[in-house]
């Protein structure tokens, strides 16, 4: 849907997980094929809970963009409680990373993103669409981290055209 660039740094992982709803009507979902459950580490028995994971993803970026969760969620915090994060130090140059104490999950590896970008401080930035029928995830680039929509094009277009004619009725 966004004509946008991926989120920075391990973010653009989690951007592609919770775009895995194609469609939030319809609830068309990409996770429903083999190939793209692949992409993610998933197997069929994982859905449920890469599904639950992306909702309560979704449901924070929406906070991060000032709107109430889409539908009630396990909080965010609470999935990852369940894939703790170690200090990982390079015994050849120093360097320490926040890491998964247990590698492979795609909890683990969302925590680990979700850690990185508190870091780098761009958590706040990574956002939901606000049109209801889209809540696309996007990394808020504009200069005053005030992004409303995926696109500009399509979602925001809309918005203001819908504004325009109630507006003008």
């Amino acid at each position: 849907m966004s004509e946008r660039s991926p989120a920075p740094g391990g973010l653009e992982l989690v951007e592609a997980l919770v775009n895995t709803l194609l469609d939030v009507k319809t609830g068309a979902d990409s996770l429903d094929t083999p190939e793209n459950r692949a992409r993610f580490g998933l197997t069929e028995d994982d859905l449920s809970a890469a599904r639950e994971l992306r909702e309560s993803l979704r449901a924070t970026l929406l906070a991060h963009a000032g709107h109430p969760p889409h539908r009630p969620v396990t909080p965010l915090g609470e999935l990852l409680a369940a894939a703790p994060l170690v200090v990982a130090v390079d015994p050849a140059d120093g360097s320490a990373a926040l890491a998964p104490a247990r590698e492979g999950t795609l909890t683990a590896r969302v925590a680990a993103a979700v850690a990185e970008a508190l870091v780098a401080g761009t958590w706040s930035r990574f956002k939901a669409c606000e049109a209801a029928d889209c809540h696309w995830a996007y990394y808020d680039r504009s200069p005053g981290g005030r992004g409303r929509w995926c696109s500009m094009q399509v979602c925001g277009a809309r918005a203001k055209m819908r504004r325009y004619r109630a507006k003008e009725a």
